[in-house]
């Protein structure tokens, strides 16, 4: 999934579905993902999560899913990742 706004993530975050706010570390923990991913799609320096994550930050944030995330597949390509965060095999 293509992230749609980091700033709109931001404002999403700053005041949730029930109106408190969420902090990075909650909603990677929500996402199942390192807090690190989470500043990351917030700066703009990452732009796609996997469905799972994508679903699970909106739930958290009280919105659907396309109104944050765009689907990648035959009609949008996912954008490549900047080379320092791919990941290296083990």
């Amino acid at each position: 999934m293509v992230l749609v706004s980091a700033d709109l993530l931001i404002a999403l975050m700053e005041r949730t579905g029930d109106g408190r706010p969420v902090s990075v570390r909650e909603l990677a923990r929500v996402a199942g993902c390192h807090p690190s991913k989470i500043g990351h799609l917030r700066t703009g320096e990452r732009e796609t999560a996997e469905e799972g994550e994508a679903a699970a930050i909106a739930r958290r944030l009280g919105v659907d899913l396309l109104v944050l995330w765009k689907p990648t597949g035959r009609t949008v390509e996912a954008p490549a990742e900047p080379s320092h965060m791919i990941a290296v095999p083990a």
